[in-house]
């Protein structure tokens, strides 16, 4: 029987609107959320905290001892001595600057100097962000083999950041010629052994 125009138009009003169920739509969420929570990867923030030399307004007589400085110039990083002068130059490879030859003779004045800690970093200016990040990462540390595992170990974690001395070809002197890698100089403070 076929039902009236005006039944079925009573009907369509009459009717309860659909109601939006919003239970699967928040089952999905909560299974993609908890999904990319676990497989997120959070890259840690290391944060180093660089102390600046301080400003000498008079003279004093330097401490006994190695005063570490690690000139950072366009082709060679030097390794010095604040008080007697350069101990190592190491030219730059083909490659860059020898960060490897560095960390080398950093372990050598580790071995000779074990409780210092501090180290002074000093660049030319224009020197690439990447290459202080470079040096400093030499400087504070560097990897050791324990089987299958690489372990960080400790070189000089204290570090200053300051301004590399004028060449002597920027003052317009005749150019000091490089040395290549030299023992230490300088004893070590209070053990009477040279190096």
């Amino acid at each position: 029987m076929r039902r009236s125009y005006q039944t079925r138009k009573l009907e369509r009003h009459s009717r309860k609107p659909e109601q939006l169920l919003l239970v699967p739509m928040i089952d999905i969420f909560t299974v993609l959320v908890t999904f990319l929570l676990m497989t997120a990867v959070f890259s840690r923030t290391v944060i180093l905290q660089l102390n600046l030399p301080p400003s000498q307004t008079e003279f004093r007589d330097p401490p006994p001892g190695l005063q570490l400085e690690v000139m950072v110039r366009k082709d060679l990083i030097q390794v010095a001595d604040r008080n007697t002068g350069p101990l190592a130059t190491l030219p730059n490879t083909s490659g860059g600057p020898n960060y490897d030859a560095l960390t080398d003779y950093l372990k050598r004045v580790k071995a000779k100097f074990p409780e210092k800690t501090d180290a002074s970093i000093l660049l030319e200016a224009d020197t690439p962000y990447d290459t202080l990040v470079q040096v400093m990462d030499r400087v504070r540390v560097f990897e050791v083999s324990e089987g299958l595992n690489a372990v960080q170990a400790e070189l000089f974690p204290d570090i200053s950041i300051g301004d590399a001395p004028a060449t002597a070809e920027a003052t317009g002197a005749a150019p000091a010629a490089a040395s290549p890698v030299t023992p230490i100089h300088a004893a070590a403070s209070g053990s009477g052994a040279h190096p």
